[in-house]
Formats: structure tokens, sequence, C-alpha cells
């Protein structure tokens, strides 16, 4: 589906290697994305792995969402 090409670009940017988004992926494919618990979990793994912080308000904003099915179609907008 992506090429080196795309993962090298990704790594380059967020110092996040293939083999971890590849790992997040399949653990997030195999997960319940409508559970509180696990989006949370998604989201505190992220956030470890890119090195930024993510406040317990947009945290309770991105979860509501994806919940609620109601995630905006330019995601920039939800911050």
């Amino acid at each position: 589906m992506f090429g080196d090409n795309f993962f090298k670009r990704v790594e380059n940017k967020t110092n996040v290697d293939k083999n971890t988004i590849m790992s997040l992926a399949k653990k997030i494919q195999n997960s319940n994305m409508k559970d509180e618990n696990t989006l949370r979990e998604v989201i505190k793994q992220i956030s470890e792995m890119t090195g930024k912080e993510v406040s317990k308000e947009k945290e309770d904003k991105i979860v509501n969402a994806i919940v609620k099915d109601n995630i905006p179609k330019n995601i920039d907008k939800m911050f």
C-alpha cells in the first residue's frame, strides 16, 4: 500500500520508524476503535512515539469525535 519512500519521509519528519508505524497500525486494525479505553491508549502511544503532548481536553475531543462518528473531513479543524 505504502512504499518505503513514504515511510522514509514520515520517519524524517516524526522520528518514528516504519516498524513502529506498522506495529501501531496492526494494533489499531485489531482493536475496537469505538472503545474509549482503547482510543485513549492509542492516543497515549502516538503521543509518546512522536514526543508531542496531548492535553486531556484534546484527548477528550478526539475520543468523543471518534466514538460519535463525528470526524471532520479536515481533521486540522479539531485542533
